[in-house]
């Protein structure tokens, strides 16, 4: 009796389902949450079907809130921009790009810029004592991006005023309705607001794309090339539905794509707050 019963409980546990690995994912704060959201859901469903687990989305309302929670072990995967990729993988090794997303023209790269307001226009030729809105510390088209920008211009971020507002869009319309009198921030998003009257003034060479990032002191290897493989071969049809920032194409990533980044001029030290 006690063997059937025995045997009954064996058959019982092994036809439970079994609970869907889960796989936290941490999108750049670019834009509004709900934005970030929508933006994403369709590609991870779509992820969550083709492999079989379940993805959270975990938002931080920085970058610098994202590589911590990276380094700590809370994150299996990020969407990160190249400054906050070379940023991570100085302190965690383990962290490595899955895909690079391409950008609306096709391309696996994309460019910060500065903006101005066609209602003020301005020139940018050795700027200074004007405000400037910056995006994030540790995001690539904020103080780093917008540094170098000026320094070309024959200027700099300390010879003016500046001031961190957090997300992209914030940085457009900041500008736009004349509260600073230029913008730092990606440049297609910019150009989302050109129908407001924001103007691009100046464009950094193409930098990374955006990618998707593994931690893979939490994702195996095996998982890894799976996320991978899944995206690459995700039909048009699927693609299509993704974000705005998602659809147009994916290519494979290593730490090799960042050799660039590297060698670009780092600022010694990136300062946490504004200036005014």
């Amino acid at each position: 009796m006690l063997k059937v019963i025995a045997l009954l409980a064996v058959v019982l546990f092994s036809t439970l389902p079994v609970a869907a690995e889960t796989l936290t994912f941490a999108p750049l704060p670019m834009e509004t949450p709900y934005t970030v959201a929508s933006q994403w859901k369709p590609l991870l469903a779509y992820l969550e079907k083709s492999l079989g687990v379940t993805l959270a989305i975990d938002y931080s309302a920085s970058n610098a809130e994202i590589l911590e929670k990276f380094q700590a072990g809370k994150l299996d995967l990020a969407y990160l921009g190249p400054l906050p990729y070379v940023t991570l993988k100085k302190t965690c090794p383990a962290a490595e790009p899955v895909v690079i997303f391409h950008e609306k023209d096709g391309h696996p790269t994309y460019t910060c810029a500065l903006a101005v307001s066609a209602a003020s226009p301005l020139s940018l030729k050795a700027l200074k004592g004007r405000t400037v809105a910056l995006t994030q510390p540790l995001s690539t088209c904020g103080y780093f991006a917008t540094q170098g920008l000026l320094h070309q211009l024959g200027s700099s971020l300390e010879a003016n005023h500046y001031r961190y507002l957090g997300q992209h869009d914030e940085v457009a319309l900041a500008v736009v309705r004349g509260e600073f009198d230029v913008g730092g921030l990606k440049t297609s998003i910019a150009r989302k607001y050109a129908h407001l009257g924001l103007v691009v003034e100046a464009e950094s060479a193409p930098l990374p794309g955006l990618a998707l990032v593994a931690n893979g002191n939490r994702v195996s290897a095996e998982r890894l090339a799976q996320i991978r493989q899944a995206l690459l071969n995700a039909p048009d049809e699927i693609r299509r539905q993704w974000g705005e920032n998602l659809r147009y194409g994916l290519t494979p990533a290593s730490d090799s794509d960042y050799a660039g980044m590297r060698k670009l001029p780092m600022p010694a030290h990136i300062p946490t707050q504004g200036n005014f």
